[in-house]
């Protein structure tokens, strides 16, 4: 699981508005200014992690994909994160990809020395069969066809079919008392009444309070839930490797600046609002939750585990919804090519079946479109090449205003480029901590991209008169849609721009491409590899795979 990674999670708390955007400027600044949540909803396909506010427009337009990280600590603006292809399917986060054994966190029914046994059931020495008894006494529903197993899944608990299940089947259904939230734990009443002084740029102190507070009750009603739980201290997500380890095999993947972004965030939060609230309450925060390690390892449960209910259509302009804790949801490990859906009722969660799910298979849920550098983050994981069919690339837009500075003669033609750039700035289509995601197929942020390479490579004539009409139509933009099919008609110095783009972003690698094809192409090498060394080479090779496509196609 991980830490609060996942939409530009609103976050805690709440950051300051986005500014109204110029109905012109859809793409980046649309996708800037929509928060992100850690949660099931299925993720943008650009999104980040620990939320953070993210103001701005120009210079720190925050850009989902790599400024994922949020963008800056505690108080920080609000990292906020584009939501292109946004669709409302839960996810859980957590275990290893198909082909990579021993990837993904290990479950284990110890959770941690904090958890006490509670009210909702005596410890059993089988965490399956306490959870399952507990099921039955909170109304959780769980169909006859599936089982929650450590046999037969990818990694740690999972939920297999034991007998064939076809699509439309209710597979579960969570009753809403069920859930774990601010609304149905033991301290609700206070959290409500103390709602305004626990607010924050997150926006999941309430359930991390809640959390912490269930953790060591000595009557909670979730603890046989708790024992499905990973080991709070054997998470593997990027926040929890050394500084160096992680510098030394992500970087140029964007992971080691969301990491540091999301860990001076949680700090912050923690020492600003969550440790002098339990230290106000000691009656129900004992010594033992206020600990940042502990706070540090319930974000990252939180961004992996935790459900984000979607807004309704009507609802778009409202906050969104708060994360919970759905029991049985977050058994599910996720895949790109998944088979469940959770569906959201007044009264219930359901989980159900998609597709066809044969007898003995694993049922998966998704997290929604994620590149692997967004899984690594986010959940501790990766699909290995080329299982996963929406990873992603990023160019930092910095970087294609560096290739263009590189292309200009003279002192003259560098002004007027940065006279193209601070327009560009102005029409929200640009920032300095944004980036162009391409995908495998398809520019994530075509409008954006397309717009960059046209205004930094029109004639000086045609820009003038470009700028005074403050932007071009709609009719114009449509003439200038950018697909990766059509990357090989671009004009020439659109191409040259993006190809010189593309290098520069190559170079901010450790290793070349050839490097990482040495090793996976030799099994032995390979196997001697430690997890997180392999789980970094999908993510760096996945990434250059895409980047050397476009320098194909820009050839």
């Amino acid at each position: 699981m991980v830490p609060a990674r996942p939409a530009p999670r609103r976050p805690v708390g709440a950051g300051p508005a986005a500014p109204e955007a110029p109905a012109r400027a859809r793409g980046a600044v649309a996708r800037a200014t929509s928060r992100t949540m850690a949660t099931r909803t299925k993720r943008p396909r650009v999104s980040g992690g620990w939320p953070a506010p993210g103001p701005s427009l120009c210079p720190a337009l925050r850009h989902p994909a790599r400024a994922t990280a949020p963008p800056a600590a505690g108080p920080v603006p609000l990292f906020r994160v584009p939501s292109p292809k946004q669709s409302a399917s839960p996810a859980r986060a957590r275990r290893h990809p198909r082909g990579l054994p021993g990837a993904g966190p290990r479950h284990s029914a110890q959770l941690s020395q904090v958890a006490q046994p509670g009210g909702g059931g005596e410890p059993d020495s089988d965490p399956v069969a306490g959870f399952l008894s507990w099921c039955g006494r909170v109304g959780l529903e769980l169909s006859p066809k599936v089982a929650v197993s450590r046999q037969g899944t990818v990694a740690g608990y999972g939920m297999v079919a034991r007998e064939s299940v076809l699509p439309g089947e209710l597979l579960f259904a969570v009753p809403r008392a069920a859930l774990l939230s601010p609304h149905t734990c033991s301290i609700r009443d206070l959290l409500e009444r103390e709602r305004d002084a626990l607010q924050s740029q997150s926006g999941w102190v309430p359930l991390l309070l809640a959390l912490l507070h269930e953790l060591q009750a000595p009557a909670s009603l979730w603890s046989p839930y708790f024992a499905l739980w990973p080991e709070l201290d054997r998470l593997e997500h990027p926040m929890f490797w050394p500084e160096e380890e992680r510098q030394r095999l992500l970087q140029g993947t964007g992971v080691p600046e969301a990491v540091e972004k999301d860990l001076a965030n949680i700090r912050s939060e923690f020492y600003s609002i969550v440790l002098p609230f339990m230290e106000a309450h000691p009656d129900l925060f004992g010594p033992s939750v206020r600990s940042l390690e502990l706070y540090h390892q319930l974000v990252a449960l939180v961004m992996a585990y935790s459900f984000q209910e979607p807004l309704e259509e009507e609802e778009d302009e409202k906050e969104p919804n708060s994360p919970l804790m759905v029991p049985a949801a977050d058994i599910l490990n996720h895949l790109a090519n998944h088979n469940a859906n959770l569906e959201y009722s007044a009264d219930y969660l359901r989980m159900v079946a998609t597709r066809p799910i044969p007898k003995g298979q694993e049922i998966f849920n998704t997290y929604g479109q994620m590149a692997n550098w967004q899984l690594i983050h986010m959940y501790g994981f990766v699909e290995p090449y080329p299982d996963n069919t929406d990873d992603t690339a990023d160019i930092q837009m910095v970087t294609v205003r560096e290739a263009a500075v590189r292309g200009t003669k003279g002192e003259a033609e560098r002004l007027q480029l940065y006279e193209r750039w601070d327009f560009l700035c102005k029409l929200e289509m640009v920032g300095e901590e944004g980036a162009f995601v391409i995908g495998r197929e398809e520019v994530l942020t075509e409008e954006e991209l397309a717009a960059t390479l046209k205004v930094l490579c029109m004639p000086a004539e045609e820009f003038r008169e470009f700028k005074d009409r403050d932007g071009w139509g709609e009719d114009e933009w449509e003439e200038d849609r950018l697909t990766v099919t059509n990357i090989p008609k671009l004009k020439a110095s659109w191409r040259q721009l993006l190809r010189d783009s593309v290098l520069l972003t190559l170079q901010t690698y450790a290793t070349d491409l050839k490097t990482e094809e040495d090793v996976l192409s030799n099994k032995e090498a390979y196997a001697k590899l430690s997890w997180r060394e392999k789980q970094a080479l999908q993510v760096r090779y996945g990434q250059k795979m895409i980047l050397h496509q476009l320098l194909e196609l820009t050839s």
